[in-house]
């Protein structure tokens, strides 16, 4: 009998020892962001370095969003050569050259259509008449594809996606230069341009977009 009461008592002891060591490791805490003790703080405090933000490492303030240094180019990146100006846009119309491999087109279109109906058939219309939903309530719907831009040349349409136009926006945030390139592929087809193009002809030109001046000009192409 007096063995189970030493033991009671013992354990009512070491309970009331752990509440008192709890209580005094919160209550210490002089951080008011810290919670005190942490059972697997990795849990629910996140390591990972957040964007737009500033840490301080071996004593060096760094900041997680910086622009590249100055005169610099990534590697496996090349810049757009073509300024985001009406010469830019008549440079690019002459010059400009998809670098696809045109025998694959059939492919490319396909891709291009996914696409297209993603981010440009809202405006211009599954036919590329300029008849979508959203197009129709602009002052001044998108023009044909098979009409007015009939003749509007890979360069210029390649153009006009990556830096907008009148009242499309820029979308060279959101498609990368290959993508934009098969959009164009597509949009060929739409102005009725399907005749094979000889790849070894054209002009391999640079199509990756600068940093700079990626906000939109403003239209259509």
């Amino acid at each position: 009998m007096d063995m189970n009461y030493k033991t009671i008592k013992l354990a009512v002891a070491g309970v009331a020892l752990t509440l008192v060591f709890a209580s005094l490791s919160s209550c210490g805490v002089r951080d008011e962001n810290t919670p005190g003790v942490e059972f697997m703080p990795d849990m629910y405090r996140s390591p990972s370095v957040e964007n737009y933000g500033t840490y301080v490492i071996d004593g060096d303030t760094l900041y997680s969003a910086m622009l590249p240094v100055k005169g610099t180019i990534a590697r496996n990146y090349l810049p757009y050569t073509y300024e985001n100006s009406a010469a830019g846009y008549e440079a690019a119309g002459l010059n400009l050259k998809t670098p696809l491999d045109m025998a694959h087109r059939d492919i490319f279109e396909k891709d291009g259509e996914v696409l297209y109906g993603k981010f440009c058939i809202h405006c211009h219309g599954a036919s590329g008449a300029g008849d979508g939903k959203v197009g129709l309530k602009l002052p001044g719907p998108p023009p044909a594809y098979d009409g007015a831009l009939k003749d509007l040349s890979e360069g210029k349409i390649f153009h006009s996606i990556t830096y907008g136009k009148n009242s499309m926006g820029p979308h060279s945030s959101q498609l990368s230069v290959e993508e934009r390139w098969k959009l164009v592929c597509y949009v060929q087809k739409l102005q009725g341009k399907k005749e094979p193009v000889d790849s070894t002809k054209q002009v391999a030109a640079v199509a990756t977009p600068t940093t700079a001046g990626e906000h939109s000009s403003g239209g259509h192409h």
